[in-house]
């Protein structure tokens, strides 16, 4: 089967919705033309698909919300390879970690780390700066660590 890889413009800062509505769209119709959906981190404004062909891609984009179109060129996968390497980031977050969000609602805002769950990739926060604290479910990829406890030898749970 011949596969071909377009870029996707989306919306500023809307790539992973529009990553998250394909991807649902690919679990209910797995024949509808796309292969892959590719996010690139630090690219803003493009994500990429493998599709079957440009045709059926842009009858599957009808209505995504954020999707702006294919760009009208196929990339050459050698142009995108090296967005591809890193595939499994090692989680270097613990409990009680500060860490700042640094993509998604609450971009730039600092939060303590209350729970990890490694099967998900996900941790639960509480934003700092909140008069209330709510937990806050995000990304393990959407956050960075500023902050360490790592002087304390007790376990706090």
């Amino acid at each position: 089967m011949e596969t071909h890889l377009y870029g996707l413009r989306t919306a500023a800062n809307r790539e992973d919705q529009v990553v998250d509505y394909l991807i649902s769209k690919l679990q209910k119709d797995p024949a509808c033309g796309i292969l892959a959906v590719i996010r690139s981190h630090g690219m803003r404004g493009y994500i990429f698909i493998e599709v079957t062909s440009k045709t059926e891609a842009e009858a599957v984009l009808q209505g995504v919300p954020y999707a702006r179109g294919l760009l009208p060129v196929e990339i050459p996968y050698q142009e995108i390879e090296h967005m591809l390497e890193q595939i499994k980031v090692e989680m270097n977050i613990r409990k009680n970690d500060i860490v700042e969000i640094i993509s998604g609602a609450f971009k730039r805002e600092n939060a303590k780390v209350i729970r990890i769950n490694k099967q998900k990739e996900e941790i639960v926060v509480e934003l700092l700066e909140s008069a209330v604290p709510i937990p806050i479910t995000v990304k393990m990829d959407a956050v960075k660590v500023i902050r360490r406890e790592e002087d304390s030898t007790e376990e706090e749970n």
